[in-house]
């Protein structure tokens, strides 16, 4: 009888095109834990840093240049407590998705958790995208986003996003080499994408060469 396998599907997504909604539904149909804002509760709790204050430090990453000047403030000597705020709250939320790996199946949402887990044979890495009229569209109706404010809170986000992940692995964001699949959400239903997704990883994860790791 074939040992089961661990399921570690990272779910990286541009704003409004419904990855987080994929990540719940893929979750719950896989029966396995899902972290996407607990993930942020749990890397506070383990760490002893403000939930808020991190989300915050996140979102100052519109500005690629601030970041990285208030990252670069503490970093003069060597060693952790040079550690600028930034990058003391990027080592906490590595540490929380290492351990959350180490300790079974899961679905994570954002938080650079491809990158964390790149070295994990098990972890399918994915990243959701669609066209900016499809991303407006499920912004407005599904999210709430009023239409008025859509493109500047699609745009700030993406932006944020790309320089945080940029700055913390090197990396740019989007980008189809750092990830196992790509698929652009506009034209297919989640369940679509869900099952989509779930054929993938049972095809990567039992294919005879990596069955021999």
């Amino acid at each position: 009888m074939s040992e089961e396998r661990k399921t570690i599907i990272t779910i990286s997504r541009e704003f409004g095109s419904g990855g987080r909604l994929i990540g719940q539904r893929l979750a719950e149909r896989l029966g396995v834990p899902y972290y996407d804002k607990q993930l942020l509760d749990r890397i506070a709790e383990e760490s002893g840093y403000s939930a808020e204050m991190i989300r915050e430090s996140e979102m100052k990453a519109r500005n690629s240049f601030l970041y990285s000047l208030s990252s670069a403030m503490g970093v003069r000597d060597a060693g952790p407590e040079s550690m600028s705020l930034n990058e003391k709250f990027f080592k906490a939320q590595f540490d929380t998705i290492r351990r959350i790996a180490e300790e079974g199946s899961c679905v994570i949402v954002g938080r650079c958790s491809d990158y964390i887990l790149r070295n994990y044979p098990e972890a399918s890495h994915i990243f959701i995208y669609a066209e900016e009229e499809d991303k407006i569209r499920r912004a407005v109706e599904e999210y709430g986003v009023p239409e008025e404010s859509v493109h500047k809170l699609m745009k700030d986000t993406d932006k944020a996003r790309a320089n945080y992940y940029s700055y913390h692995t090197g990396r740019k964001w989007g980008e189809h080499q750092n990830y196992s699949l790509s698929i652009d959400s506009g034209f297919a239903e989640i369940e679509d994408i869900v099952d989509l997704i779930i054929r993938y990883n049972n095809v990567r994860l039992y294919r005879p060469e990596y069955k021999n790791r």
